[in-house]
């Protein structure tokens, strides 16, 4: 049972990737364009430009969809922790301790989900392997033949 399971792990990794990413690119596009509720849950958007506002809405749109194609994952993944942890700090953490009591329990799963990615990677079903594997391919073909010198 456990060798099956650890067989999943790249593919269940994944398919947490994508989840995760595209719910923090949904975030980003709601703040950015007003989709899905908007900024304001009343179909507003954060006014271009505002700090932190419009930045973090940028890294969760941005950073949400790369972590979803698992396109730089790691890179991405560590930007939007990073934003996460300053929102729960800056925004959340000032209105009582616990996520529970301030409403960071967004802020702190996702900042967590994506430190976790930046030491997993993608994952299965990520762009990160699909180049990966062909730039290993790339190299073999064009690096020279190791063959022993006789003399």
């Amino acid at each position: 049972m456990t060798g099956r399971l650890n067989s999943a792990q790249p593919y269940v990794l994944g398919l947490f990737r994508i989840v995760v990413g595209l719910l923090f690119t949904c975030h980003g596009a709601r703040s950015l364009f007003g989709v899905l509720g908007g900024a304001d849950g009343q179909g507003g958007t954060v006014a271009a430009g505002t700090w932190p506002g419009w930045y973090a809405a940028v890294i969760e749109l941005v950073g949400g969809a790369l972590v979803l194609l698992g396109l730089g994952t790691r890179v991405a993944a560590f930007v939007a922790s990073g934003s996460m942890a300053y929102a729960y700090f800056k925004v959340h953490q000032p209105g009582g301790l616990f996520p529970i009591e301030n409403g960071g329990e967004g802020a702190a799963l996702y900042c967590w989900a994506m430190f976790l990615l930046v030491f997993t990677g993608s994952g299965a079903l990520g762009l990160d392997r699909l180049f990966g594997r062909r730039q290993a391919a790339s190299a073999d073909r064009t690096a020279p033949s190791k063959a022993p010198v006789t003399a």
